[in-house]
């Protein structure tokens, strides 16, 4: 027999283990549904052209990539976002908005491998179209916060990190920053946390080209985490309030759902991807041990630059691998185990007919019912119905044959 094995970056889902994604998926739902957000979806394999249109060409590293039958170039879907794009803009005109909706779509990566990051994996994506102002933001955020509260996570657990790339423009602009150079510059600084500050100071002076008292003055913003600090800052530079207004607004709005304790402002939070314009989150573990939980904010030109059509827009991305870990680490995994209404055990061989009657008119009543398919004695059956987590175990006899029927005890006696 071959010794075929699990491709490298991808999972065999055992009972258990799909159990754990179907808790997770079924949680997922629930709070989108709470939320009034409508569930879609749309095909694992796209024109590559969809995501180079989108990242640019040098995604084409990640993907799972070929050219089909048909001489076409194609890929497996790395993300959600540009099919909802195209499949908005197919039909906008038609749509009510704001157009809310979520997604749970398998994903592939070609990337290195490590904890809570995999090649595939399942991930929850939660879309707002056509809304533009900073209420949307704040029900998104609020979405993203309740989802994994739902999980029983609570703000010992996690923190969404907030920042506004308007307002980070600004900033940044302000220290004299060149606007043709500010993607850069923000790559530079979205890796802060992991190179430090000095290394970011040096490379915002030798890379981006500033002065190294604007480079301190970019890391000074960058540094205050609190809105008490960010507003002392605005206060110092007059100028910046315009930018400030929606961060301040989006803040007041999570407050106002008893959400603040969740959420803590972190200027330093760009996500990397060039096309977001305002609002950006991301949520993380308190203990600082896994990647991120979930990422997103606002991406208001996407729309237009995929599908031609010109709305507002604003979504996030939540991973099942990261978060299966972080559960696991806080014991708030469902517990493995089938768990069954029924175990129908019979006297005796004979009787074998009245136990499949009974056994049938308790499935076609709704109740998850086993027995032995094959022989076993009685012992062996009462260790099997244990085994499989049976709330009743009822024993066909001879008499319930005689009588034509088999008592059946209620699940709550």
């Amino acid at each position: 027999m071959p010794g075929f094995k699990t491709l490298p970056g991808f999972r065999d889902l055992y009972p258990d283990d799909l159990a754990v994604r179907a808790h997770i998926m079924g949680t997922w739902r629930e709070v989108a549904r709470r939320y009034g957000f409508r569930e879609y979806d749309g095909p694992p394999l796209e024109p590559l052209g969809l995501y180079t249109e989108k990242s640019g060409p040098e995604i084409v590293q990640q993907l799972y990539n070929f050219t089909d039958k048909g001489e076409r170039e194609v890929a497996l879907r790395p993300e959600m976002t540009p099919t909802l794009a195209r499949m908005v803009g197919a039909r906008a005109n038609g749509l009510r908005k704001p157009i809310k909706w979520f997604a749970i779509p398998q994903l592939f990566r070609y990337e290195r491998q490590q904890r809570g990051r995999l090649r595939e994996h399942f991930q929850l994506n939660m879309d707002i179209v056509g809304e533009g102002t900073v209420a949307a933001d704040a029900e998104l955020l609020a979405a993203a916060i309740d989802v994994l509260r739902a999980f029983g996570l609570t703000h010992e657990d996690f923190v969404a990190r907030v920042s506004d790339r308007h307002f980070l423009r600004a900033i940044f602009v302000g220290a004299g920053v060149p606007a043709e150079r500010l993607t850069l510059a923000y790559n530079i600084v979205d890796k802060l946390e992991r190179e430090g500050a000095a290394a970011i100071r040096k490379r915002l002076v030798d890379t981006v080209g500033i002065e190294t008292a604007s480079a301190d003055r970019i890391l000074d913003a960058l540094n205050r985490t609190s809105l008490k600090e960010v507003e002392d800052l605005v206060g110092e530079n007059e100028w910046l309030h315009p930018d400030f207004l929606d961060l301040k607004d989006l803040f007041d709005r999570l407050r106002a759902m008893d959400l603040e304790a969740y959420v803590q402002i972190d200027l330093s939070v760009v996500r990397g991807l060039a096309y977001y314009t305002g609002t950006v989150f991301e949520l993380f573990d308190r203990r600082g041990e896994l990647r991120a939980i979930c990422g997103g904010g606002r991406y208001d030109d996407l729309l237009s630059q995929i599908s031609g059509v010109d709305l507002p827009a604003l979504g996030f991305g939540m991973g099942d691998v990261v978060l299966t870990e972080l559960l696991k680490d806080r014991g708030l995994l469902p517990k493995s185990g089938q768990g069954i209404d029924y175990y129908l055990v019979a006297e005796d061989y004979e009787l074998r007919h009245v136990l499949l009657r009974t056994v049938h008119q308790l499935r076609d009543a709704g109740c998850s019912v086993e027995y032995s398919l094959g022989l076993a004695l009685r012992n062996r059956q009462f260790k099997e119905a244990s085994a499989l987590g049976a709330r009743k175990v009822v024993v066909v006899t001879a008499e319930d044959a005689a009588r034509g029927s088999v008592p059946i005890p209620e699940l709550s006696s």
